[in-house]
């Protein structure tokens, strides 16, 4: 049994009616919400100073402009930065420490030009641009012709309002700042479109093309008429960094390759995305190409392993079929006949390395690939 009285069992608010006849919903005799609210209407439009002060409108297009000037300079100053400032310069700034300066100009310069554009377009909205609030009375989904009609004039109405035409200083700014921070846009897509000169050299060389230095008994690398004295570098195990005798490829067997010192380098990184090789051993009568045959031993080849429709690795070998897959986009390539492509969206052949075998019966490249590798460029010639 409850009582009717607990407070804990809801109550069903109870309905009354006011003056005008509509329904009112009470509880416990207190007044409640009203079914339907009134239209609050808009408040009354407070005019601001520019409205009616044209001194003050002009100090308002002047800031506007020079917001806008302030963008095109930071454009310019973008410009400026991608062609002047080196990709190996580095600066040290608090919290951050040391970065790298092109970075940080290429961010600062356009969040600028950015920001330019933004608080000018929201000064030049907040000051100049009519603010007079518009309520727009719902209707049926098509509007007659005179409503349509009347919307267009509204649109024409909303550009004379704008006073674009009346403000020349702010609309040729303002199609500079537009037209400008267009540039570096651009100009990422056209840099990104391929290297530029000097680096070139950079995509045609490897680490295969340089010689290991010969060391003396005293530890130091031998010189010979002021030069260097160096070897050609052998093929190493990937990642175990351990030189590859001819005597340890059996037949069907697969070695992923690096160049000997290769961590020794400045750029390691750089020169493994160039140098990685994959190392074959199938019977020399399956090869078709002569040269191939040149360029190997018994039968044993050396192929860059960066696939040259986009620089994927390369390392998938089909031993029954001597194919090599690259897993990203499926060019496959046939190590019989000069790593061909016989399928997918490659267009030049993995590029060879020539092999030969030192006194110590260790694998050695006597120079690097007769071709650059990886994905064409258009300097690549």
């Amino acid at each position: 049994m409850t009582d009717d009285n607990d407070a804990s069992i809801p109550k069903e608010p109870a309905v009354s009616h006011d003056e005008s006849g509509r329904a009112v919903a009470t509880r416990d005799g207190e007044h409640a919400l009203p079914e339907r609210f009134e239209n609050p209407g808009l408040p009354p439009h407070v005019h601001r100073q520019g409205d009616h002060d044209e001194a003050a409108a002009k100090r308002s297009e002047r800031q506007v402009a020079a917001l806008f000037t302030i963008s095109m300079l930071a454009t310019v100053l973008f410009v400026v930065a991608y062609a002047m400032i080196g990709k190996d310069d580095d600066v040290t700034l608090p919290i951050l420490g040391k970065v790298h300066a092109l970075n940080v100009a290429l961010g600062v310069t356009l969040a600028f030009s950015l920001l330019g554009i933004g608080l000018g377009a929201i000064h030049w909205a907040k000051t100049l641009m009519s603010d007079e609030e518009v309520v727009e009375e719902r209707h049926t989904l098509r509007s007659d012709d005179e409503a349509r009609a009347g919307a267009i004039k509204v649109l024409t109405d909303g550009a004379e309002s704008a006073q674009i035409n009346r403000r020349p200083l702010i609309k040729y700014t303002l199609g500079g700042a537009l037209g400008l921070f267009a540039i570096p846009l651009g100009l990422q897509l056209v840099g990104g479109l391929g290297p530029f000169k000097g680096d070139v050299n950079d995509l045609r060389t490897t680490l295969w093309d340089t010689g290991v230095p010969v060391l003396g008994a005293n530890g130091k690398p031998e010189m010979k008429n002021g030069k260097v004295v160096t070897r050609p570098r052998r093929l190493m195990r990937d990642p175990e960094g351990t030189a590859i005798r001819l005597s340890d490829v059996t037949l069907g067997s697969v070695f992923h390759v690096l160049p000997e010192g290769i961590n020794n380098t400045p750029e390691p990184s750089n020169e493994k995305v160039k140098a990685a090789v994959i190392l074959i051993s199938l019977q020399e009568n399956k090869i078709k190409s002569a040269r191939e045959r040149d360029w190997g031993l018994d039968g044993v080849v050396a192929f860059s392993k960066i696939c040259t429709h986009v620089g994927c690795s390369v390392g998938l070998y089909e031993q029954t079929t001597h194919h090599l897959l690259c897993p990203c986009h499926q060019s496959t390539f046939d190590v019989t006949e000069d790593c061909k492509v016989i399928f997918g969206p490659a267009k030049r052949p993995l590029p060879q390395l020539k092999i030969e075998v030192d006194d110590d019966g260790y694998l050695y490249a006597p120079h690097g690939f007769e071709q650059p590798v990886g994905p064409s460029f258009w300097e690549r010639g």
